[in-house]
Order: structure tokens, then sequence, then C-alpha cells
């Protein structure tokens, strides 16, 4: 049976690598996969039981004989809950974070991303751009932070193949901004949410590698740019209503939103809690001061009016959904006995983790950097006996680095890169040909400046 699960994972991860040739959902697959693993592991649970948790299986029994009803409640209320908890955490937490994102761009929060973008010169828009999504995408996350800029980008430049290259750009950006703080991407959040990272050292650990990928990068594309590019004419978007909200209100509220998810990793600290209810809590607060900045069209019908970014909304449910079904795969492989074995077997024949961090990347490329994340954690926190595979070791902030990065190198190993894909109907065959080589080269680097900061830190 663990033979069947772990070949339906790995078909599984063949059909979310080849999603842009099958044109099945990644989210739908990972979905299907995560239920029917369990299923299959249910059917076998008591003998996976006895082999992988027998002494807490025999004290869940007390008195009562073993049997398969027995087994199947341990697995739903032992084992199964413990993914779904783990699961719900980081669901709840990006429903809040992207809730707050619409209740601020929807508030004319990000327009001034408008203005700051306004020129005609390629190579000053494409460092704009980029440090701008670098930024918020450090606050906020890469897949929301890639659906916003593509949106300003794509009102703003003419013409089609620009727009792939500012696109491939904000991407790469978008990706490495999420990277180094622990609200900013899905990996550093799964990371965060095990308790294998603390937010501040994590930080410190990858801004410095993840600023030289990307710089790396841009100076590459900066070099291939013309001098000139066509804008589009076009006016600011219409919410309903854009005189409501004055500029001092749009920064309050872009005050409160962001100040307030950087609050989030103090909130958890202090509280113990999960990171969700700080989300929580941040959201709650932001909704009255929108109320209180919006309260004279609370009963009128200009409220509907305002713009709904469908586009933002629908990638992130995917987000969230493709989250919650890998992370019953994976549950389902670690529990039948898989992932321990290997990890183990990694742990003594490749004990260098700046290899299996590298092999991850490259994983990443090809399927997806929240499924290798994930394999990786169930994999290697059954690691005791090396200091680096500990909470706080130094394999867990290279292993996001080299997840981010390289799922940067062919665009369909973030979500952010696929959403890019979809929305500005990029060809796979010109970011191969124009993008891998320059986000190779900063994979490289930002690995060189990684290496070298682990040493001064040492």
């Amino acid at each position: 049976m663990t033979l069947y699960i772990v070949s339906l994972f790995l078909i599984g991860l063949l059909l979310i690598a080849s999603e842009q040739t099958t044109h099945i959902n990644k989210a739908a697959v990972a979905m299907f996969v995560g239920v029917t693993c369990w299923i299959l592991y249910i059917t076998m649970g008591t003998d996976f039981v006895l082999s992988e948790h027998g002494d807490e299986f025999r004290e869940f029994l007390g008195d009562t004989a073993v049997n398969g009803s027995a087994a199947k409640d341990f697995i739903a209320q032992r084992l199964f809950s413990s993914y779904t908890m783990y699961a719900a955490n980081v669901v709840l937490f990006l429903l809040a974070t992207t809730t707050i994102v619409e209740v601020l761009d929807n508030n004319g929060c990000f327009d001034f991303a408008h203005e700051i973008l306004r020129t005609r010169r390629p190579r000053q828009f494409m460092w704009i751009v980029a440090g701008l999504t670098f930024v918020i995408s450090a606050n906020l996350d890469n897949l929301t932070t890639t659906c916003l800029m593509l949106a300003v980008m794509h009102r703003m430049v003419a013409d089609e193949r620009m727009r792939w290259t500012m696109g491939a750009v904000i991407v790469v950006a978008a990706n490495m901004g999420g990277a180094f703080t622990a609200i900013g991407d899905t990996t550093s959040l799964a990371l965060w949410s095990q308790g294998l990272v603390t937010p501040s050292a994590y930080s410190a650990r990858l801004v410095l590698p993840s600023l030289a990928a990307l710089v790396t990068v841009l100076v590459l594309v900066h070099l291939k740019l013309p001098h000139s590019m066509h804008l589009v004419r076009t006016a600011p978007p219409y919410r309903g209503d854009d005189t409501i909200l004055n500029q001092w209100q749009r920064a309050l509220m872009l005050a409160v939103g962001i100040g307030g998810l950087w609050f989030i990793p103090t909130f958890h600290r202090i509280t113990h809690l999960p990171a969700f209810l700080g989300a929580l809590c941040v959201l709650s607060v932001l909704w009255i001061v929108n109320e209180l900045c919006n309260h004279r069209l609370l009963q009128s019908d200009v409220m509907v009016k305002k713009r709904n970014p469908l586009a933002l909304q629908y990638q992130n449910v995917q987000n969230m959904l493709f989250f919650l079904g890998m992370v019953l795969a994976v549950g389902a492989v670690n529990e039948a006995g898989f992932l321990p074995d290997f990890s183990h077997w990694m742990a003594k024949n490749a004990d260098n983790y700046y290899v299996v961090g590298a092999l991850g990347g490259l994983l990443s490329a090809l399927v997806n950097n929240v499924s290798i994340m994930l394999l990786n954690i169930a994999a290697f926190t059954n690691v005791t006996d090396c200091a680096d595979y500990a909470a706080g070791g130094n394999f867990w902030p290279w292993l996001s680095y080299c997840t981010s990065i390289g799922g940067s190198l062919l665009a369909i190993g973030t979500m952010a890169g696929f959403a890019y894909l979809k929305m500005e109907n990029v060809s796979f065959g010109w970011y191969v040909r124009h993008f891998l080589p320059k986000v190779l080269a900063g994979f490289i680097v930002g690995g060189v400046v990684f290496y070298l900061t682990t040493l001064l830190w040492a």
C-alpha cells in the first residue's frame, strides 16, 4: 500500500509539473491526490498505525482490543487532524492577508505605483517596478503582489513583448521579495508555522542573497532593453467614486494594513497564538477604518460599483486549495513511512545541506516550490542528529531561497509565475529563452552571497 500511495503522489507531481501542457489545474490535482492518498492509507490503517505509531496507538486504545474501527478513530483524531490544523493555520492566514490586500486595493491605496512608474524609459521603469514589487512582496505575499503589479503594468505598457519582459521582472522580484520574510511566501509561511524559523533571524539571513539574485537578473535584463517604449494613454482605474477617499485617508489605510502585517510576527512571539489570529486582528481593525472612511457610501449603491480584482481572488483561492491538497498528500506519504526512511538515507548519503537545497531548487522549477518545500519539511524534520536540519538550522533558509529562485527558472515553478503566464498570455518557450539563463545566474550569485553570509554568522 505504501507503494500505491507513493506512486499516486508521484503521478500527481507529474500532472502538476505538466499543467502548462495538460491544462489540468494543479489545485484540483493536489486536492484529488491528497484525499485519495488518505483513503488508500486508511484501508490499511491498522498496519500503518501499528508499525509507525505503535506505542501511541496502544495508549489510545487503553483496555480496548486492536481493531479496524479504533485504528480509523486514531488516524482521524491524532494523525489526520494534525495535518488539517497545520494547513488550516496557513490557509486562514492567506485568507486574512488576501482580504487585507483587496480592501487596500479597492480603496486606491496602491495607486501611487501609477504615478511613480510614469516614464517612457524602459530601463528606469524596470528598476522602479522591480524595487516596488520587491518591497511590497516582502510585506504582502508574492502571488498577491504579482497580480497587483501585473495589473498596474498592463494598464501602462503598450507593447506586448515589453509587457512580457516587465512581467517576468515582476515575477522574479516578487519571488525574491517574498522569500526573505516569513509572511512573503507560502513556503516561508509554512516554515514559520512549523517553528523551523524565526521571522527576524530568517529575514536577516536571506535579505542579502535575495537582493543579490534580483540585482543580477535586473542587470542582465537592463543590458538588453531599448531606450524608449510606448505607454498606454488611459485614465486611472475607476472604482465607482475615486473622490471619496483623499490622499491622507488612503495613506492611513495603507499604514494600518502594512503596519499590521509587520506586527503579526511580534503578536505571535508575545502571545504564542497562531499567526492567522494576528492576521484576523489586523483585518478587523482595517475593516473598521475602511467603514469609517467610507461611511457616506455604506448605504448607497456606489460601493457596489467599486472595482473587484477577480484575477487576484481567483489566483489566491487556487493557491489556498493547492496548499491544502499538498499538505494532505505529503502527510499521507509521510505517515506511510516513506519520507522518514528517505530523509535518513539522504542525510547519510548527501550530508551537505547545500546540495540538498540546490536539488530542491532545481526540482521546484519542474514541479512547484510549495510541493518541494512541504516534502522537505516532512522529510527532514525527522532528522535529529544534524544541527543544520534542526529548527533554526542553516538548511531551512537555504532551502527557502533555493525553492523561491528555483521556481522562477521556468516560471511554472511558483504560483506567481504561473499567474503571469496566464494573465499576460506569455509563451513558455519565450520565457525559457530569455529568462532562464538570467535567473540561473541570479541563483548562483545569490547562493554565493548566502554562503559568505553563513561564514560570517558562524
